[in-house]
């Protein structure tokens, strides 16, 4: 009785469509998770990730769990959730790719998630790294660790958001130092981000994290951009 008074002055809403969530719906009503774009990467063993970053990064495997649209529902969420508080939509899509990717044999052997970090002057002024609780929530899927403290990221770059592609790629002044190495040496880690747009970021990412002896790289993200 006490949820059922607390909803009806208090509603929860979709994210995406800002409707009434029904009672059996969380963040993101049913309407709109059949509208979303999927792209089923990891179940069609799809490389479309490793041909953004081909002969840049080496990657084991990389998936997305939505192909970006301009104007549509995914931009809406990830907006929602990077410039809006809305953390629980990060929870939400991390619990959804994690719950698909413990099913497949090649994600199995993954040691570790690591989040792309944010600078630490980004980080205080937004709260909170929108990719924390995806990541969280994909490594309790697969029952292994989620690590923020060996990636840290040393130059504070500009909100790339109104660039486009070309610009994108321009920025490669994004910079990452290493910390705590041997805690992922000779293992398989999983690095997560919203967005894959050219790729300049996984890529500066992926080659501090090629510094640690024999360690594996696989990549997942929220979306990706056609």
């Amino acid at each position: 009785m006490l949820k059922s008074l607390v909803n009806l002055f208090f509603p929860k809403v979709c994210y995406a469509c800002l409707n009434v969530l029904q009672d059996n719906a969380d963040t993101i009503c049913i309407d709109c998770r059949h509208d979303l774009p999927v792209t089923n990467f990891h179940f069609d063993d799809d490389d479309s990730i490793k041909q953004v970053l081909y002969g840049r990064a080496d990657i084991e495997n990389g998936t997305a769990l939505f192909r970006f649209e301009k104007q549509g529902i995914v931009q809406r969420l990830i907006h929602g959730l990077k410039y809006k508080g809305y953390e629980n939509i990060g929870y939400t899509l991390g619990n959804w790719l994690g719950g698909e990717l413990k099913e497949i044999e090649r994600y199995q052997t993954i040691d570790a998630v690591i989040p792309v970090p944010l600078h630490k002057k980004k980080l205080r002024k937004r709260g909170y790294n929108q990719v924390a609780k995806f990541g969280q929530q994909i490594a309790s899927n697969l029952g292994t660790d989620y690590v923020d403290d060996v990636l840290v990221k040393i130059t504070n770059t500009r909100s790339q958001t109104k660039k486009g592609r070309f610009s994108r790629w321009k920025n490669s002044d994004e910079l990452f130092s290493l910390s705590n190495m041997a805690s992922i040496k000779n293992k398989h880690i999983l690095l997560v981000d919203d967005i894959i747009t050219t790729g300049a970021t996984l890529e500066a990412c992926t080659s501090v994290l090629k510094q640690v002896p024999n360690v594996k790289i696989s990549i997942a993200t929220m979306a990706i951009v056609p």
